[in-house]
């Protein structure tokens, strides 16, 4: 939402005088500006001056060709569709003052026009007009281009206006911004001759701005439906990481083989943090923009158009195949491969399918399954990929809710307005397009069950009042409802973030956390877990093998110890991960080291440029490293070194994707490292 931002942002007309005064001294070459000038006019001067603008201009140069307005107008068609009942709802304000409203585009060409009827024809002499760009370097100070140039509301008055002729009017604007990512997609503007100037009119412009940025927002909240729908087909079964992009070029949706494969690739792209990628925009004719900066990793025949139903293109699904085997291997022998290995007997009920030897997560086990015959909420900490979710399945097995439904929800991978329908689901005709009869969210959809909301740490501040509400009185607004529906269901969260630390930092409300933290599960890493490592293998070999008609598989001795002596940071997740890699490149029944990525060698078999080989030496065989750990560690810290902590140069050089890299800088606190070398 657009606001007035604090400081003086209103125009003196009692100070005209002065300030025509100033602006005569201003062109004689005064340096210093009169006390009376206001900061933003004196700077939007001095932009005026370098930019040689006519001071004497008497007016904007004329409109553009009507054929090449309506072109415009087609391609903003959003910004114009979401201003139209806007600034009808405002004619009559506008005509009792009279005044005129504009709503102009990002060149400052004013698209359309509203308001008095006698000022529209008094606005002619001075071209303001529809098919006019009105930006500084054309127009001089004025509140469309000010407004423009440096982002803000701006009210301009009278001799406030650069150029002689435009000095009889008076107006204000702000620009209207994108609400998906703040963007400058437009500029509204209230204007007049100098006699009906009101602080109400820059009032008048940001409540505008903001009611044309809620009609965008929902629009685009329905086109991301329509995007889900038209694309849920791909999204069930397959070993692929799919990544959904609107037709901004935004990330939306993504499976959980995604960041795995984006990683793989050394793809600059992380969905927790996802940023706008401009080479999947969709231009107006439906195709992808033609813009500079496609990324080196991706290639084109990954991509797939998401058709809607009138044959629009929606968006772009982006499919990263994980590695397949070359050939057809025999099936001889598969059987008995679905032997579950002897770690997952003796567990309690609900958690029989969770592997282990450790005793630590044994202990997580059975305070799972204590707590699991209660109602209270259970918050399961634990870094991603340990197996939260296998936690929160068998909790709701082992519980009174048992017979009800198991509802799931990942709060970090949809945007705020998708994630407030997912969760609390909407009426027939709450929107446009809206699904006839209304749609059920997960929380209603696990009444007298089990509501799993993953990563809920990533949970917009603002949504989580509205679910505390929930928790606290059992009732439900759809939205697009005003009466409630009774719900009851049990509670369990997950989390790889410190929820304290969130809470002390402003980022998560203390309120919310004290109600799902009610009791609370810390799952260990992976690399905590002595033996559990080659227990897990095991049990993914024979998983794999037998998924994919492989024949009888095992891993050898040496890419064993190799496994027991990575840190896993992406955990289980990650192991399940690689050994499914490992079975699918290696063509015998024993797969051996070969068959392991680079980062899983501790990095002394990846391939080290020249320039970092001779600035780092080699880690020779004499060199005393207790663990394939110890030797990364010491590696990652060269390369920081000699890259002067340049965390892109580090990971290209030591031929590792930099998603990688952060995660192995976090993993062994090597944040100190980087600081102490670039403070050198």
């Amino acid at each position: 939402m657009t606001r007035v931002p604090e400081g003086q942002k209103f125009s003196d007309p009692g100070s005209d005088a002065t300030v025509m005064a100033a602006w005569e001294r201003f062109l004689d070459g005064a340096s210093r500006p009169s006390d009376s000038l206001r900061a933003l006019v004196d700077r939007s001067w001095q932009r005026c001056q370098q930019q040689n603008v006519d001071p004497d201009k008497r007016s904007a140069p004329p409109p553009v060709e009507e054929s090449a307005l309506e072109s415009l107008k087609a391609r903003h068609g959003e910004l114009l569709e979401a201003g139209a009942p806007i600034m009808a709802y405002a004619r009559d304000f506008l005509s009792e003052t009279g005044t005129v409203m504009a709503l102009a585009d990002t060149s400052c060409t004013i698209l359309t026009m509203e308001g008095d009827n006698p000022t529209i024809g008094s606005a002619e002499s001075i071209h303001l007009l529809p098919g006019v760009a009105w930006s500084e370097r054309i127009c001089g100070t004025n509140a469309i281009g000010t407004a423009l140039a440096v982002g803000e509301p701006v009210q301009i008055h009278s001799a406030e206006h650069y150029c002689a002729g435009i000095k009889r009017w008076t107006c204000s604007a702000t620009v209207i911004r994108h609400p998906h990512d703040g963007e400058i997609i437009g500029v509204v503007d209230v204007s007049g001759l100098s006699e009906t100037y009101s602080r109400q009119s820059l009032a008048l412009v940001v409540t505008t701005a903001s009611r044309i940025e809620n009609k965008i927002a929902m629009r685009e909240m329905e086109r991301r439906y329509h995007l889900l729908d038209a694309s849920l087909r791909r999204w069930s079964g397959g070993t692929d990481g799919l990544v959904l992009f609107d037709r901004r070029g935004y990330p939306v949706k993504a499976n959980e083989l995604a960041q795995a494969a984006m990683s793989a690739l050394g793809a600059d792209l992380d969905l927790a943090a996802p940023r706008r990628m401009p080479a999947l925009a969709i231009a107006d004719n439906g195709t992808l923009a033609q813009v500079s900066g496609v990324p080196a990793w991706l290639r084109p025949e990954w991509l797939e158009p998401v058709i809607g139903s009138r044959g629009e293109r929606l968006g772009t699904l982006l499919v990263l195949p994980l590695p397949r085997l070359g050939r057809a291997i025999s099936c001889e022998g598969a059987r008995g491969l679905s032997r579950e290995p002897a770690a997952a007997q003796n567990m309690p009920t609900g958690f029989a399918t969770i592997i282990t030897h450790d005793p630590a997560l044994r202990d997580a086990v059975r305070k799972a399954d204590q707590l699991a015959r209660s109602k209270v909420p259970v918050l399961l900490l634990g870094e991603t990929g340990v197996g939260k979710e296998e936690f929160a399945q068998g909790l709701h097995k082992a519980s009174p809710f048992r017979d009800g439904p198991y509802v799931a929800l990942n709060c970090g991978g949809l945007s705020r307005e998708l994630l407030a329908s997912e969760l609390f689901g909407y009426v027939d005709g709450a929107f446009t397009g809206a699904r006839r009869g209304g749609m059920v969210g997960k929380i209603e959809a696990a009444n007298g069950g089990t509501l799993f909301l993953d990563e809920i740490g990533e949970m917009p501040l603002d949504l989580q009042p509205h679910l505390l509400r929930v928790l606290e009185q059992s009732e439900i607004y759809r939205l697009g409802e005003n009466v409630p529906r009774k719900v009851s269901f049990r509670l369990i969260a997950a989390t790889h973030r410190d929820l304290r630390k969130e809470v002390a930092e402003a980022r998560f409300r203390m309120d919310f956390f004290y109600r799902v933290a009610v009791t609370s599960i810390r799952i260990p890493p992976l690399r905590e877990r002595t033996g559990d490592v080659r227990a897990l293998a095991e049990y993914f070999v024979a998983r794999f093998a037998k998924q994919h008609e492989l024949g009888p598989r095992r891993l050898d001795e040496e890419l064993l110890a190799r496994l027991e002596s990575y840190t896993w940071p992406g955990n289980v997740r990650e192991l399940r991960n690689v050994i499914e890699s490992v079975l699918l490149m290696s063509d015998g029944e024993e797969a051996g080291i070969d068959a392991l990525p680079p980062e899983l060698l501790g990095m002394a078999d990846a391939p080290v440029s020249a320039p970092v080989a001779s600035a780092l030496g080699a880690l020779t065989a004499t060199a005393q490293v207790g663990s394939i750990a110890e030797g990364e560690v010491d590696l990652i810290r060269r390369a920081i070194a000699a890259t002067h902590g340049n965390l892109t140069r580090a990971a290209r050089e030591l031929d590792i994707a930099k998603s990688t890299l952060y995660q192995k800088v976090k993993l062994y606190g090597l944040e100190g490292d980087i600081h102490r070398v670039r403070a050198n």
